[in-house]
């Protein structure tokens, strides 16, 4: 069983109320392999929302916040915990999720300066997830995930 992000599957559930179909993501779903979630959603974050990028601050200690300066570092908490109880719920030991994201990225996520810069790095989800043994990828790493 593979944990997908909801936008994957085609729920209109991104910040700005859109989604980010992957075919062979919404394959798995109605196949019954993979359950989709949706981190930001769990974390109570409404549909739409500000975008939200991960900064760190003059002590090096990180927040999400929105591009005007909102935090919502804890509703991305409550998310990944949330998304990890789906995990072990499921036994799932691989996750699919949206590139970049402040909760779901793997490997490059947006710098907290909101001006389309990448740095390597992960969301709060996914570094949650590896933590508890899961392994993660994107959408552009699943031919070499799905059977």
């Amino acid at each position: 069983m593979y944990i997908v992000s909801a936008c994957l599957a085609g729920v209109k559930c991104r910040y700005d109320g859109r989604d980010n179909t992957c075919e062979k993501v919404v394959k798995l779903v109605e196949e019954g392999k993979a359950i989709s979630v949706c981190p930001e959603v769990f974390g109570e974050l409404p549909i739409p929302r500000k975008p939200c990028e991960i900064v760190k601050d003059a002590d090096g200690l990180e927040k999400v916040l929105s591009e005007t300066g909102e935090e919502y570092t804890s509703e991305f908490i409550i998310g990944a915990e949330k998304t990890l109880e789906i995990a072990r719920v499921l036994n799932a030991q691989v996750a699919i999720l949206k590139a970049k994201s402040p909760s779901c990225g793997c490997g490059k996520i947006y710098d907290g300066n909101f001006n389309g810069t990448l740095v390597d790095g992960d969301g709060l989800t996914t570094r949650l997830l590896k933590k508890n043994n899961i392994k993660v990828y994107t959408e552009k790493e699943i031919d070499t995930v799905i059977d």
